[in-house]
């Protein structure tokens, strides 16, 4: 098997973590009561991926769900909306954006302890890696072709029909991210960075006059979606629990900040020959977005400079829940540690543009 994607059907579980347990008889209890059909013994394992809220895979006999919740803890006001997750992904069922099918919401933390939700489990490919090796250079480009459409379809919904009229505050979206974020990252940080807090003043003071909004997923990358198992089609976009009504190119910059990355460096493809392997460049890839949504061409980087922003303050909540053994993945204090390098990529693009 190749090693840059799995199949749903075979992804990666460990035994449950000790600080992830829940009470699986009570959970059990509580989900038959809910789910018609289910009999014989629960088995629950969690899935290895996942940064922020804990996933699990549920076995009922022949019948398999996907498990997410909250994690245990203090945690960050706004922080882990799995209750979120779970009412955009069921209000865009019948719409053209592709996502499982949402089963159980469970507000009731006397269950297992937190929020949590059940959905469908999908079989299919998911890319962990973007520069997706293992395929072809026709099924690559296919590949980010297909990522590209599908965000150009999101952003596309009409959210008011979807009933997502009130998911979000439309209009004035950076101004409250940024905000949004900064206070996230005073509330988390373990050392100081400098260049946080002159990215704070230098956002406020850049807001593009552009008010327009979209429904957002807002961790739209390769990672998060699933493609069909022999054909390069997405067949469901994962992890919503950023998304919101925003400003449709937040979601298009973060998209493509690999661009601007190194391979090292949030699974980047800076220096990579990517015509060669069949990968767009980025002015192609923001081009074929503006084509499929009927956008004039523009500035990235007020985008861009937001995007790695808000990368570094999320990587220091991972690397706070990290400190405080709450993390939920094995890999948070390699995240956690990007902090510095996502500040010092933003500042420095803004002074390579004469910005600053």
């Amino acid at each position: 098997m190749a090693r840059n994607f799995i199949y749903e059907g075979l992804s990666e579980t460990i035994p449950v973590r000790e600080a992830h347990k829940f009470d699986v008889g009570q959970f059990s209890d509580y989900i038959r009561a809910k789910i018609d059909g289910l009999d014989g013994p629960v088995n629950v394992v969690q899935m290895r991926a996942g940064q922020s809220n804990p996933t699990y895979l549920i076995k009922y006999r022949e019948r398999e769900w996907v498990l997410r919740k909250k994690p245990p803890g203090d945690l960050l006001p706004s922080a882990h909306a799995v209750e979120r997750e779970y009412r955009v992904q069921a209000a865009l069922a019948d719409t053209d954006v592709p996502v499982a099918r949402m089963l159980h919401l469970c507000e009731d933390t006397d269950v297992i302890g937190t929020p949590f939700y059940v959905m469908e489990r999908m079989v299919g490919r998911v890319f962990h890696v973007n520069s997706v090796p293992d395929v072809t250079p026709q099924e690559r480009s296919q590949i980010w072709d297909a990522m590209n459409d599908v965000l150009a379809r999101l952003h596309r919904i009409d959210w008011n029909a979807c009933g997502l009229g009130n998911f979000g505050k439309p209009g004035n979206y950076f101004t409250r991210q940024v905000a949004r974020w900064g206070k996230q990252w005073h509330l988390s940080k373990q050392s100081d960075i400098p260049e946080m807090e002159r990215l704070i003043e230098w956002l406020n003071s850049h807001v593009p006059e552009d008010d327009e909004s979209s429904l957002v997923h807002g961790d739209f990358r390769l990672g998060n979606m699933m493609f069909h198992a022999e054909r390069p089609e997405v067949i469901a976009i994962f992890d919503w629990e950023l998304s919101t009504l925003g400003h449709p190119l937040s979601d298009l910059a973060y998209n493509v900040m690999p661009f601007y990355m190194a391979p090292e460096e949030f699974n980047g493809l800076k220096g990579l020959e990517l015509e060669s392997i069949g990968i767009p460049d980025p002015e192609d890839y923001v081009h074929r977005y503006c084509e499929r949504t009927g956008r004039q061409p523009f500035d990235l980087t007020f985008y861009m400079v937001f995007s790695l922003f808000r990368m570094a303050a999320i990587a220091e909540g991972i690397m706070a829940r990290a400190a405080g053994g709450n993390a939920s993945s094995s890999n948070a204090l390699e995240v956690g540690v990007m902090t510095g390098r996502y500040a010092e990529r933003a500042w420095g693009l803004l002074e390579t543009k004469g910005l600053v």
